[in-house]
């Protein structure tokens, strides 16, 4: 008798199996719940990495041969894939053409200057819109540079909250119209382009930490902002941000059913850079009305930040086909 095979051992390799699924199941629960209290909203952040650990959780369990255990791991699995889907398999709309247009956003971290890491990166991207969070006065004062390629600018106003000095900018290929933002606690800029398709609005967003705060409701108050704003912009709209949040937790559930905005696809992760992409948190997200489609959505190459740069192309959407 192989010591697997011990009927004590085989209990307490199960019980340990059981608890350990204890945390995934727990956030994968706090998603679900739809609860929005800030420390269920904290655990509804980590479906992702909650997905990790309970594929791991299976594997161990299917190769320790445990019915038992590959149950209830299974279950957990089950439950964390159902939490995350509206983060990881939101709609892409169809496609009216191939004409269209490729967004680069990157929150570049307030303490990052290294303007070739950032150059290489967009480069990389071959974007046709360009959307910078936290640009660092070392990386703002290269933006002839390092955007040379992109001429019509919006550029926000310098914050000295966070980490450092910053600003947001969206860069364009093509002409582009800066627009005003009424937004008094969350830090943005929109501009409107003038893409192959048609005019488009564009919009970088940075709304606070959940946690620890700098004050408690601070991203509600925020994404209420963007909501009210999102109101007085009609045709094609990408708002594209750190939202400090994933799709599939409070905030994201706030801008989906207030806003009619999609998210694209929250895998792999976006932060933090030092993980594997894999096992990373999608925080930096890109959201899209209707009117348009998500033809693909990757992470650019390494900017220097702590965040990874996100890649979407987009083109005019049509009504999704009838049976």
């Amino acid at each position: 008798m192989t010591l697997i095979a011990r009927p004590r051992l085989r209990l307490f390799l199960t019980v340990v199996l059981a608890l350990l699924s204890g945390p995934p199941l727990a956030i994968a629960l706090a998603s679900l719940s739809g609860i929005g209290h800030r420390w269920v909203d904290i655990l509804a952040q980590f479906v992702g990495p909650a997905l990790v650990a309970a594929v791991l959780l299976i594997l161990t369990s299917l190769a320790l041969r445990l019915r038992t255990g590959v149950l209830l791991t299974g279950i957990v699995g089950v439950a964390v894939v159902i939490a995350g889907s509206p983060q990881w398999f939101p709609a892409k709309g169809w496609p009216a053409g191939d004409e269209g247009f490729t967004v680069y956003f990157a929150n570049l971290y307030a303490l990052n200057t290294d303007v070739e890491t950032v150059d290489a990166s967009i480069r990389q991207a071959d974007p046709d819109v360009v959307v910078l969070i936290e640009v660092s006065d070392g990386v703002g004062a290269s933006l002839d540079a390092l955007l040379v390629d992109f001429p019509h600018r919006a550029i926000g106003p310098r914050s000295t909250d966070g980490a450092g000095p910053s600003r947001s900018v969206i860069a364009s290929r093509w002409p582009l119209t800066a627009l005003r933002t009424p937004f008094a606690q969350l830090y943005g800029v929109a501009a409107a382009a003038e893409t192959p398709i048609g005019p488009v609005t564009v919009a970088g967003v940075h709304l606070t930490r959940p946690w620890p705060y700098q004050y408690q409701w601070g991203q509600i108050i925020q994404a209420q902002e963007l909501i009210d704003w999102r109101r007085t912009v009609s045709g094609p709209l990408i708002v594209a941000g750190d939202f400090n949040s994933v799709s599939s937790a409070r905030i994201g559930r706030m801008i989906r059913s207030k806003t009619r905005l999609v998210a694209a696809p929250g895998w792999p992760g976006t932060w933090h850079a030092a993980l594997p992409a894999w096992a990373g948190l999608t925080i930096d997200q890109v959201y899209r009305s209707p009117d348009l489609a998500l033809v693909d959505r990757r992470l650019g190459r390494d900017n220097g930040s702590d965040h990874r740069a996100v890649v979407t192309r987009f083109v005019r959407a049509q009504a999704p086909p009838t049976a």
